[in-house]
C-alpha cells in the first residue's frame, strides 16, 4: 500500500527516512531551513560509526544498535546515484604517555558486543596499522569492527537522489506537526526536526560539537584516530581528498556560537602531536553544532495518532540512526 508521507525535518534522520519512504511512497519533505542545510548536526559531524568506543560512553544495547546500523549502511549507500565514500577499517585509540591513564580506563569501560572486542597495541602494532605514526605512540588500543562515511558527500548524494524521485521538497517552512490540517492532509508525518521539536520535547537539550576540517595532503592516515586528552577525547577522522575532520566528541553547551580560541588551539594542537603533518595543513572550516539529546542521552522513537517521531539522536547520530529509521518506518501500517 502506499501512503502520502510528510517528513519534517532535513537533516541526517530525515535523508534517511525520506529515501527509505520514496521507494514506495509520496513523500513531501518540509524543511524549516534551506537545502544546504548549513547548520544541521548531521552535516557538521564526522560521522564515524564507532560502536565500540561509544560503547564506554551508553549503555550495551545501544552499541548493539550501532553494529546492526553500520551493516545497514551499505545497502542505503548503494541506492544513492553518486558514490560516497564508505570505510570499515577500525579505529586506533593512542594516547601520550601522561594519558596512559586515560587510556586504559578507556580500555576497562569497553563493553563486549558479541564477537567483536578491542585489541591492545604495542608501538609496533600501531605502526603496522598506520605507518606515519612510528615513534609517536608506544600504546593503544584497535577498534577493528567500526568505520565511517563522507557525511558531507551524503548529504549532497541524498538530495539529489530524492529530488530525480520526485519528493516534494518545501523548504523555508516551520511546521506544526500538531497541526490539525497538516495531520489531514498527510496519512503519515515523521517528525525528523531534532532540536527545532524542543517546544514539543521539552527535555530535549543541545550538546555542542566542534569541527575543524582540514587540507593535509602531507598526511596519509587510512583510519579514523582517536586521542586520549585530559578535557574530552578528540578524533582524527580521515576523508576523501586528503581532507580530515578534527573534533572533540562532545561539550555540555547549548551556545551556537563560533567555535571558541580555546577549543580551535585545543584541537589543532592535538592534531599536530599526533602528525606533524598537519603543521602544513589548510584549514578549510571551522564549525559547530548542537546535537539534540534527552535527559537519560538515550534516542527515541515515539507516535501519537499518525505523526510517528525521531529524535535525542545525542552524539550517536551516524551510528544509531538508520537502525532508528527502520524502526519509526516499521510502525506504518
Amino acid at each position: 500500500m502506499s501512503y502520502n508521507i510528510a517528513v519534517v525535518g532535513f537533516g541526517l534522520t530525515g535523508r534517511l527516512t525520506a529515501l527509505e519512504l520514496s521507494l514506495q511512497h509520496r513523500v513531501t519533505v518540509y524543511e524549516a531551513g534551506d537545502e544546504q542545510a548549513l547548520d544541521s548536526a548531521g552535516r557538521v559531524a564526522a560521522a564515524m560509526l564507532a560502536p565500540l568506543a561509544e560503547s564506554v560512553f551508553c549503555e550495551q544495547d545501544l552499541a548493539l544498535m550501532g553494529l546492526d546500523s553500520i551493516k545497514r549502511w551499505p545497502r542505503i549507500l548503494a541506492q544513492l546515484d553518486e558514490a560516497v565514500f564508505f570505510q570499515q577499517q577500525g579505529t586506533l585509540v593512542v594516547a601520550h604517555q601522561q594519558d596512559k591513564g586515560d587510556l586504559q580506563s578507556f580500555i576497562q569501560r569497553l563493553k563486549p558486543l558479541a564477537e567483536h572486542q578491542g585489541h591492545q597495541l604495542t608501538g609496533a602494532h600501531i605502526a603496522e596499522l598506520e605507518p606515519e605514526l612510528t615513534g609517536r605512540f608506544n600504546q593503544g588500543v584497535y577498534l577493528p569492527c567500526e568505520g565511517q562515511i563522507d557525511n558531507q558527500a551524503f548529504y549532497q548524494a541524498s538530495f539529489n537522489t530524492l529530488k530525480q524521485r520526485n519528493v516534494s521538497f518545501k523548504f523555508a517552512q516551520q511546521v506544526d506537526v500538531t497541526s490539525l490540517n497538516l495531520q489531514q492532509s498527510f496519512d503519515y508525518i515523521i517528525d525528523c526536526r531534532g532540536l527545532g521539536a524542543k517546544s514539543a520535547a521539552c527535555k530535549l537539550r543541545g550538546v555542542r560539537g566542534e569541527v575543524v576540517r582540514l587540507y593535509a595532503p602531507e598526511v596519509n592516515l587510512t583510519r579514523p584516530v582517536r586521542l586520549m586528552h585530559p578535557r574530552y577525547p578528540i578524533y582524527i577522522a580521515p576523508k576523501p581528498n586528503h581532507q580530515y575532520v578534527i573534533g572533540a566528541t562532545e561539550i555540555e553547551s547549548q551556545d551556537k556560537g563560533a567555535a571558541t580560541v580555546r577549543s580551535t588551539l585545543e584541537l589543532l594542537s592535538a592534531a599536530y602531536t599526533v602528525h606533524s603533518g598537519f603543521a602544513e595543513a589548510r584549514v578549510l572550516n571551522i564549525q559547530t553544532g548542537l546535537r539534540p539529546a534527552f535527559s537519560d542521552n538515550r534516542p527515541q522513537v515515539s507516535q501519537q495518532q499518525n505523526v510517528i517521531s525521531i529524535n535525542g539522536l545525542y552524539r550517536h547520530g551516524y551510528l544509531l540512526a538508520p537502525s532508528l529509521v527502520a524502526d519509526a518506518i516499521a510502525r506504518i501500517k
